[in-house]
């Protein structure tokens, strides 16, 4: 009886950087259809850079939390898509992704002011350093798996792709299913013009 009343009590949280429908179709289109079984895609819809992971907040958090980040000042930026990669390693692929170049300035920015205020709303989330990219596909942990992320990889390491300008980022819920996590754009908040 506790579970589903501790489950409403809470929401899987996280920031994002949405993506332009140009910049989604460009990811979309390095996705292939033929290493399906033994890589499992991002649905489009839900492909997005994550700026920081929250987890479980309490919903009485929510509110203060989107107040304190609709404060966030930071100037508007242009980011690329550019480069591709696996985490953990190459060696031992468990999700692929498209890199953002060295970043931007304002994106590392934006993320330490983030930062200080999920800490100063009493959110306190895991320090890692910050790696942004799009995870474009999760590898199924066999040898199958790994030869079709390796080969992905081989094909795209160099990838140069479109850039794109980033004007606002977004707090969203993350509900997770048999199926997979559906995600949901709780607030959006728009960078200093």
């Amino acid at each position: 009886m506790s579970a589903p009343a501790a489950a409403a009590d809470t929401a899987r949280l996280f920031l994002a950087l949405p993506l332009p429908d140009p910049i989604r179709a460009a990811a979309v289109a390095l996705m292939e259809p033929a290493e399906a079984r033994d890589l499992r895609w991002t649905p489009p819809a839900q492909l997005h850079v994550t700026l920081r992971f929250l987890g479980d907040t309490p919903v009485a958090q929510i509110e203060p939390l989107a107040a304190r980040l609709a404060e966030v000042r930071v100037e508007p930026f242009i980011l690329p898509l550019e480069g591709a990669g696996a985490f953990p390693s190459k060696a031992a692929p468990r999700v692929l992704w498209l890199g953002l170049g060295a970043g931007h300035p304002r994106l590392h920015q934006l993320r330490q002011r983030i930062d200080d205020l999920a800490i100063a709303a009493g959110i306190e989330a895991a320090l890692r350093t910050f790696h942004p990219h799009l995870t474009l596909a999760r590898c199924a942990a066999t040898p199958a798996g790994a030869n079709a992320a390796a080969q992905w990889l081989k094909a795209r390491l160099d990838y140069a792709g479109p850039a794109f300008r980033v004007d606002a980022f977004e707090l969203c819920a993350s509900e997770l299913h048999p199926a997979g996590a559906v995600h949901r754009t709780l607030r959006r908040f728009a960078l200093a013009k």
